[in-house]
């Protein structure tokens, strides 16, 4: 397969490196040469300047790796082209053209997995698995925290000049840190309601939001809450679901899952493969993307997903504004 990566930021990199690792050795970049990266590791791959010179390259599939706000005009084109896409998150910073998005995949038989990477994390995955098996009971409410300093993601370049610092280009900690947005949906099903709260409160001299305190209700009755921001030193990522007959959690520091079930009164603890680390998900991502465009799998995270999560995101920063709830 031919695979074209648009963006080569640090995940159109991260992808780039994979792609080699798997053995898929026919990759093309198309990019705008804004990148701050080092081109010494893409000397002899193909690039584009050109998204339309790229696409005639034809391409099987592209995994749109831009700015957030550039995602959808560039999925739009590759889906035009019938190329199979894998989005990053969010897949974009609006609503407008994801229909006509969906649209242009059924009408050209293309599959999209929307880059939602945590779906793959072991962790995550045994905790959906205890969930769907009733472990602990009826979920009541659910915690998820994530906070990590923004300065230290890339630090080769000035973070305020980073799409994640950026609102013209989608950036802000709610967009930009919107994978829980996506796995409690999945864990939990719908949200119906959304409470929130925003700020800039740090010393990052950011124009977009650098903290979000956010209240979710779902349909099934469940609350929860979720605490996002780009301050926390060192990083936190956790997630804890209390049910009706135990408490469920899960911390990516050292990637477990922790199961309490009342009728034992005792934790289990079910650590990640001896070898897994962050780059895992990106690879186990990857190799699911294959599956998908080979027809040999159905996408894990659709662009339905995708869109509900960013449908969230939106809704937080509606209802931050308005100061109300917000009914979805």
């Amino acid at each position: 397969m031919r695979f074209l990566i648009a963006g080569f930021g640090s995940i159109g990199r991260r992808h780039l490196r994979n792609l080699l690792a798997l053995g898929e050795l026919d990759v093309l970049l198309y990019r705008t040469r804004q990148s701050t990266l080092p081109e010494d590791e893409i000397a002899g791959i193909p690039v584009e300047t050109d998204l339309d010179a790229a696409l005639r390259r034809h391409p099987d599939a592209v995994i749109v790796a831009n700015p957030t706000a550039l995602h959808l005009p560039t999925a739009l084109s590759a889906a035009r082209a019938g190329c199979h896409l894998l989005i990053e998150k969010p897949v974009s910073n609006a609503l407008e053209g994801i229909d006509e998005l969906q649209a242009s995949l059924e009408k050209n038989h293309v599959q999209a997995l929307a880059g939602f990477q945590f779906r793959f994390h072991p962790g995550l995955r045994q905790a959906e698995s205890w969930l769907r098996d009733g472990a602990i009971g009826r979920p009541l409410s659910a915690r998820a925290h994530w906070g990590e300093y923004l300065p230290n993601w890339h630090p080769w370049e000035d973070y305020r000049r980073s799409y994640s610092a950026r609102g013209d280009l989608g950036g802000g900690v709610v967009l930009t840190l919107s994978h829980p947005l996506d796995y409690l949906r999945w864990l939990l099903g719908e949200v119906d309601g959304v409470m929130a709260m925003t700020g800039r409160l740090g010393d990052l001299e950011l124009t977009v939001e650098d903290t979000a305190e956010i209240g979710l209700h779902f349909a099934s009755g469940c609350l929860g809450s979720l605490h996002l921001d780009y301050n926390q030193q060192p990083p936190t990522h956790r997630l804890e679901i209390i049910g009706t007959q135990g408490t469920l959690r899960w911390d990516n520091a050292d990637g477990a899952a922790r199961l309490y079930r009342a009728s034992a009164q005792v934790w289990e603890i079910c650590p990640p493969p001896e070898g897994f680390e962050r780059n895992t998900l990106f690879l186990d991502e990857l190799r699911h993307f294959r599956e998908v465009i080979r027809g040999a799998a159905q996408s894990v995270c659709t662009l339905a997903d995708g869109e509900r999560a960013l449908h969230l995101a939106l809704a937080i920063h509606e209802a931050a504004q308005s100061g109300r709830t917000v009914q979805l």
